[in-house]
């Protein structure tokens, strides 16, 4: 395993995600405003590329209303700086088990959809950029399944090809990777895939060396992998990330610390993940670099 470093490093900023962070600190933008604002100071600290969600401004709850997304999508690229747009597609598979002797009918908070629904606003936005969650696993919470079978995947991925929006495949553990690669064989997804290489998320793939590297090690090589790990080994996943050839996520969706007891904002985060590839002697790398680099497809503010 020869160190490979990565030279030209792009960072994305999750800025806000789906789990329930948004009573734990103030900074974890619920209004689509907020997620906006907070996703365009990330920009301006360094981000190339902004993965958003939608939270119900009330609540702070997850949301998949189109409503939210545009508003997202249009203060975005209406802002004075630069950015690659990257929206979840992930939500829409959850299944809530009863309990173990009596698992179903499935509980509140279960929402499953049909493969069109949960890639519409991905049709309505058109980012350059939108995530494929690639396999089924438990996740975290004792009777919560992400699901995401070979049937719903091969049919979101064509969704989004045919979109020309590049899918970000989101890897939580060696079996995503695995058919991952099916699907570019297929002709499903588009090579050179983007990859994101998910680790520390309870109960894909742990985020120890050992575990990254394997994950690592089958990514294709022609393909462009980025890497992020959850709460306090977020900012030792940037260098780990870039030292393993890859690029890196950082921001609220996976930490709300930026030191201990101190709440971070998403470009505080951003601003850090800078400093630690600049002193590794990398560049960090802007929104049209990527796009050449990615084979990006910039739309205009209301061309969607």
């Amino acid at each position: 395993m020869p160190l490979q470093m990565n030279r030209e490093v792009f960072i994305t900023c999750a800025v806000t995600g789906s789990g329930s962070t948004q009573d734990r600190s103030p900074h974890v933008p619920r209004s689509p405003k907020d997620i906006a604002d907070s996703a365009i100071a990330a920009a301006k600290a360094g981000a190339a590329v902004v993965h958003c969600h939608v939270r119900d401004p009330e609540t702070g709850a997850p949301s998949r209303k189109l409503d939210y997304y545009r508003e997202v999508t249009d203060r975005i690229r209406d802002a004075e700086v630069d950015v690659v747009l990257n929206l979840t597609a992930g939500m829409g598979g959850d299944m809530i088990f009863g309990p173990t002797e009596h698992p179903l009918p499935l509980q509140a908070g279960t929402d499953m959809i049909g493969a069109a629904e949960r890639v519409e606003h991905v049709k309505q936005c058109l980012p350059e950029i939108c995530t494929l969650d690639c396999g089924t696993m438990n996740f975290a919470e004792a009777d919560y399944v992400m699901t995401n079978t070979p049937g719903m995947l091969q049919a979101m991925g064509r969704m989004m090809t045919h979109l020309g929006v590049k899918p970000e495949i989101e890897a939580f553990d060696t079996g995503h990777l695995w058919y991952a690669k099916q699907l570019v064989k297929d002709g499903i997804l588009d090579s050179p895939a983007l990859v994101q290489l998910c680790m520390g998320v309870p109960w894909g793939a742990p985020d120890d060396l050992n575990t990254f590297m394997a994950m690592v090690n089958n990514v294709p090589d022609d393909w462009t992998f980025s890497a992020f790990s959850l709460g306090r080994s977020q900012m030792p996943y940037v260098a780990a990330a870039v030292l393993a050839g890859g690029n890196v996520r950082v921001g609220l969706e996976d930490n709300l610390m930026l030191d201990k007891g101190v709440l971070a904002t998403n470009a505080q985060l951003v601003e850090r993940s800078v400093n630690i590839i600049e002193n590794l002697g990398a560049r960090v790398i802007g929104p049209e670099e990527v796009r050449k680099k990615l084979g990006l497809t910039k739309r205009a503010p209301g061309s969607a």
